[in-house]
């Protein structure tokens, strides 16, 4: 039964993903298209996150970093819409895994190869990462075979990194964030009162400040600055009982604002 549940679980999150990276694909091909027909001095990239920022202010994978990650994604992958064999293979593996399928590699041939072995054997993305580096396609050679139409087994680290790819918490907006959310947007719609709060010497730089360490992009809930202490002030709110991955995951922007702000 646990693993009949597990099962269910990944087929729905994979479907998802599906969703997912098609909608990113259109994206992509549109931003592509868009700039054949304005120019890159158009800002095109620029206006279209402005945009989506404005009409959907919780979805997070709408940033320019990744909006720049879905152009890359539809020129690597134009037939993407018609190839049924891409389609299988792209559609099952998580944003960051086709990612770096591009980052990492020269040809269609060797991601299509890497998307392959990623299925069967259900890497998750750092080993996928590892297994291109290491050439892995040069040792077992480029033949494609046909993958197994199945998919991995839940327990493996693919499956586990596709339940919990933030891309698709945000796509469904549907996590245990929208009650911090509501504490946040509550906290800055009366900034003033809250400023008091704090003490002098407070200044907001922003709400859900986004910071892209390692072409990855993370979201400060709020920062501020200290005009007196000259020190940036890092707010993570927390609806639940703080748990040590929250404290791993505030001093990790701790060091993120040191190395890219301060």
């Amino acid at each position: 039964m646990v693993e009949d549940v597990k099962s269910s679980q990944y087929e729905a999150s994979v479907s998802v993903n599906q969703k997912l990276i098609n909608l990113y694909w259109r994206l992509g091909n549109s931003i592509i298209k868009q700039q054949a027909s304005q120019g890159w001095g158009s800002k095109v990239i620029e206006q279209l996150a402005k945009d989506l920022k404005s009409d959907f202010p919780n979805m997070k994978g709408l940033s320019r970093s990744n909006l720049m990650n879905m152009r890359s994604f539809a020129q690597n992958w134009p037939d993407l819409n018609t190839n049924s064999i891409v389609q299988q293979l792209l559609d099952k593996i998580p944003w960051g895994h086709n990612i770096a399928l591009i980052e990492k590699t020269k040809n269609q041939e060797d991601r299509l190869w890497y998307a392959t072995e990623t299925l069967n054997n259900g890497w998750s993305r750092s080993v996928l990462i590892h297994q291109i580096e290491a050439k892995l396609i040069n040792r077992q050679g480029k033949a494609i075979n046909n993958f197994d139409k199945t998919l991995p087994k839940p327990t493996s680290e693919l499956a586990i990194q596709t339940l919990k790819d933030p891309y698709h918490l945000e796509f469904l907006d549907a996590t245990r964030e929208s009650k911090e959310r509501d504490i946040e947007n509550a906290m800055m719609s009366k900034i003033t009162k809250f400023l008091l709060e704090l003490g002098q010497g407070f200044a907001l730089v922003g709400q859900q400040y986004n910071l892209n360490v390692g072409g990855d992009d993370f979201f400060i809930d709020l920062l501020f600055y200290h005009l007196t202490l000259r020190c940036y002030v890092v707010i993570e709110i927390k609806a639940d009982k703080l748990t040590p991955s929250d404290v791993g995951q505030l001093d990790f922007y701790l060091a993120a604002v040191d190395g890219e702000l301060k």
